[in-house]
């Protein structure tokens, strides 16, 4: 009887419409006697030890790939994201490294729409494994493309599969397994519908492995020749309630796209839109739907050797004078915590007619104070700051008998706030103060007070003193770094830490939006060295040449009223609008559907030097931003990935505005390149670095952390 063995054997002599005939044929005779292991295998629902659940509270993961295995299939992976796009998903697309040249615009593609790419071996045909040798020669090669390519994972052709010598890849990931499948050539299964960390050996560091959880659509629709997706909808429904990880491998090279009755080795396209409007419809807000690499690094910081038997579970408190919802910074240091186990409490700030206590996706939230945005005197506003600072230290005090804590992590403005955890630290807590801006610039930008005053010394001296009083200091950007360790603190206590956008907020999506407006955007608070006026008299100087733009305003702050006061003055009622802040993902969808983000600082000493990860969340978005040239931009940024203008200058901000609405070139470049650039400035690639930092002041180690440029 002719064996699978001797089909793969033989495959390479035979053609291509017989070899189909006869898998048919093999996957016929099997089927029968797999449906105990096949497409279910009950076993495979057993959760990782210490296992918390999905980010976001999510109720299981979703993870589309497809291998593109020919030619004619790197043709159609255009046609395959825009599917995606149009239903709200994003995927990753695995290439054979030497069957085919692939484009570097169609790389370039890919991140610029926010999908992923990772390497498919370097021949299709070809066992990598078939020993030791062959695989450690073409991991030399394979390497040199992950780097080429800038990926993080691999998946051999046709499933084999050797975690011991995959080691030997520099990778995040591996996805060259599956929980069950009998109709591979290399059938053994992983038994899990998790993915699992594979330790490191003695030649390499360790790396998660991605089992495909879903039956690839070769077996199905050609093999099988389903007529529906029963199948795949009967095995999702499975993984979700178990909560389990929901990875599908698709290939664009048998998909139909074009409504033709499909070839012996294709299936219709429809078959695939209905599995992702299944998901939309049963299951909408209830998957976490993320690219390979993103899950890797999520499995990494909870999963990996180092996080699980030297880090134990920590009781950890961050104590922030402001609204945690429309904290994108806080929510990103809460939640990575949060996710890995460790106990989270926030006490913040709260707004009228939100609940005093509250549990966002894994964090504790107490709000103990209702503040308005609204202060515009000194002696106001230091009263809400020391109104907060003694509530606050209440609340430490009272709960730290309770579970003592770990860690607190303070987030600066004020600095002085350090002090609310002095019951605590004496017990030995360990205490991070976290300065998001210099509070005697900040004070004197808000203020209009001068920097020889003695009012800004005695800020900077309880600067000082805050200093001193915390066990580690992190700061938002080098240029603040460099102030601070000229005047407050040592290089050793000191790390950088961004402001880095979550990339599962703001990432690039298709606008839903086609009304022929050209809509400008700004979001963020209104101070003064925000330069929003800049901005709106600009806008006022080409709103005839550019008749169908609009300029969107989002936010509060002390300036606002004096903005809508000019709104009405240039009479821009029907230009300009002035709106609401709103939580942080709702405002990256509105960013989203935007044609251009406005950054108009004012090079003050304060604005010059304060980070905007606005910037950032916009080239994550895939949207272009005209940004003040300021000293802190001008160190991050050029003007490949974003259109400068002069600091203050309402003339040079206009010719911008309009060089964007009526250059496409310089649209689309700018586009492009930052959406290259912004590969290294995510929360994703930096917050191993936070972990660690976490980890080694609870140890008391010594710490040595870099953040660089």
């Amino acid at each position: 009887m002719f064996k699978k063995e001797d089909f793969y054997f033989l495959k390479s002599f035979i053609p291509r419409r017989l070899q189909i005939l006869i898998r048919q044929e093999l996957v016929r005779r099997l089927l029968p006697h797999v449906k105990n292991v096949w497409p279910i295998y009950e076993s495979s629902c057993k959760q990782p030890e210490g296992w918390n659940g999905w980010p976001e509270g999510k109720k299981f993961a979703l993870v589309l790939t497809h291998d593109v295995e020919t030619k004619a299939g790197l043709d159609k992976c255009d046609l395959l994201m825009d599917v995606e796009e149009r239903e709200g998903f994003r995927s990753s697309f695995g290439f054979v490294a030497k069957d085919y040249e692939v484009p570097q615009a169609l790389l370039e593609d890919i991140e610029r729409r926010g999908f992923e790419k990772y390497i498919h071996g370097l021949h299709h045909d070809k066992n990598p494994f078939i020993s030791k040798n062959v695989f450690i020669e073409q991991s030399v090669e394979i390497n040199r493309y992950l780097e080429k390519w800038n990926s993080a994972g691999f998946r051999s052709p046709s499933m084999y599969h050797n975690l011991d010598l995959v080691h030997d890849l520099n990778i995040v990931y591996d996805a060259s397994t599956f929980d069950t499948d009998p109709f591979e050539p290399q059938p053994d299964g992983m038994g899990t519908i998790f993915p699992f960390w594979v330790e490191k050996n003695n030649r390499q560091n360790g790396y998660v492995e991605l089992p495909y959880t879903l039956p690839q659509d070769f077996l199905l629709f050609i093999l099988m020749r389903e007529q529906n997706i029963d199948i795949w909808k009967k095995k999702l429904d499975w993984i979700a309630e178990h909560g389990g990880m929901a990875l599908v491998i698709t290939h664009p090279d048998y998909i139909n796209f074009d409504g033709t009755t499909p070839k012996y080795y294709e299936y219709p396209a429809t078959y695939y839109v209905k599995l992702l409007q299944y998901l939309k419809e049963k299951y909408e807000k209830q998957y976490w739907n993320v690219l390979p690499k993103d899950i890797a690094r999520f499995w990494v910081t909870t999963f990996s050797h180092e996080a699980r038997h030297k880090t134990k579970k920590k009781h950890i408190c961050m104590l922030v004078y402001s609204f945690y919802e429309n904290d994108n910074r806080v929510m990103r240091y809460a939640e990575t915590l949060a996710r890995r186990g460790d106990r989270v409490d926030v006490v913040a700030l709260g707004k009228e007619g939100t609940a005093t206590y509250e549990q966002i996706r894994g964090v504790n939230v107490f709000r103990i104070q209702k503040r308005l945005v609204d202060e515009k005197g000194r002696f106001s506003y230091l009263m809400k700051l020391i109104k907060f600072f003694i509530k606050s230290a209440i609340f430490v005090t009272k709960e730290h008998p309770k579970n003592p804590y770990d860690l607190i992590h303070v987030h600066s403005v004020p600095d002085f706030e350090v002090f609310a955890t002095l019951f605590s630290k004496l017990r030995g807590t360990k205490i991070i103060l976290d300065i998001h801006d210099l509070v005697p610039e900040f004070y004197a930008s808000k203020f209009k007070e001068q920097n020889e005053s003695i009012l800004f010394k005695a800020l900077v001296a309880i600067e000082k003193a805050s200093i001193n009083f915390s066990d580690h200091v992190i700061i938002s950007n080098h240029l603040w770094q460099k102030k601070l360790l000229s005047r407050s603190v040592n290089e050793n206590k000191c790390s950088v830490i961004l402001n880095y956008p979550d990339q599962s907020i703001f990432y690039k999506r298709t606008q839903n939006r086609n009304d022929g407006r050209f809509i400008m955007i700004y979001p963020g608070t209104f101070g003064w060295h925000q330069g929003i006026d800049v901005a709106v008299k600009a806008f006022a100087a080409i709103k005839d040449q550019a008749p169908n733009a609009e300029f969107h305003i989002y936010g509060r702050g002390q300036e606002r009223q004096s903005i809508v006061n000019l709104i009405d003055e240039l009479n821009l009622q029907n230009k300009v609008f002035v709106k609401d802040p709103v939580p942080l993902t709702q405002i990256a969808e509105i960013m989203a559907n935007a044609d251009l983000g406005i950054v108009p600082k004012r090079n003050d000493p304060f604005g010059g030097e304060a980070f905007s990860t606005k910037i950032l969340e916009f080239m994550s978005l895939g949207v272009p931003v005209v940004v003040s040239a300021t000293d802190i931009d001008k160190y991050y940024f050029n003007d490949a990935i974003v259109k400068f203008f002069k600091p203050d200058d309402v003339n040079d901000l206009a010719k911008c505005m309009l060089a964007m609405i009526r250059d496409k070139k310089l649209y689309n470049d700018l586009v492009a390149n930052a959406f290259k650039f912004i590969e290294n400035f995510t929360w994703e690639k930096k917050e191993l670095g936070y972990l660690n930092l976490v980890d080694s002041l609870v140890r008391n180690d010594n710490i040595n952390i870099t953040q660089n440029k």
